[in-house]
Parts: C-alpha cells; structure tokens; sequence
C-alpha cells in the first residue's frame, strides 16, 4: 500500500471516531511531531553530537567492525 493510500485510510477510520480521548491522543502526537529534536536535548547531548560530527569531519573515526568487536558482549 503507498503512503497516500495509507493517508486516506487514516481519514477514513478517524471520521468514524467517536473517542474523544484517542482524538486527544491523536492531537499531542501531532504537537510533539512538530517539535524540533535538537531543542528537547540538553546542552551535554548537543556538545556530544557537534563534537562526535566535528570528529567525522576531521577523519577520527573509528571503523564499525572495531566498535562491534569492542561492545560485542552488550549487543
């Protein structure tokens, strides 16, 4: 099924809702959806990512099979 088929079903079944607590439900998850990520993290998770993407940009990356065999007994 394509998206926008899917879309039309979604309006279809929220017509014929009568709960107004799902439609509540429906309404905060689209509040949240609009909300920008970046600002819901804290300042030490926004540093980590910046420094984390100013690392890949230097090069100082570590390769996937290293990391999997360092953390392969918590995976």
């Amino acid at each position: 099924m394509n998206i926008q088929a899917e879309k039309l079903e979604l309006i279809r079944w929220l017509t014929s809702v009568n709960d107004v607590s799902i439609i509540e439900k429906i309404k905060s998850f689209r509040l949240k959806s609009s909300k920008d990520w970046w600002n819901e993290i804290s300042e030490a998770e926004k540093q980590a990512i910046e420094q984390g993407l100013k690392d890949a940009e230097e090069g100082k990356l570590i390769p996937h099979d290293e990391v999997k065999k360092k953390y392969e007994k918590w995976l």
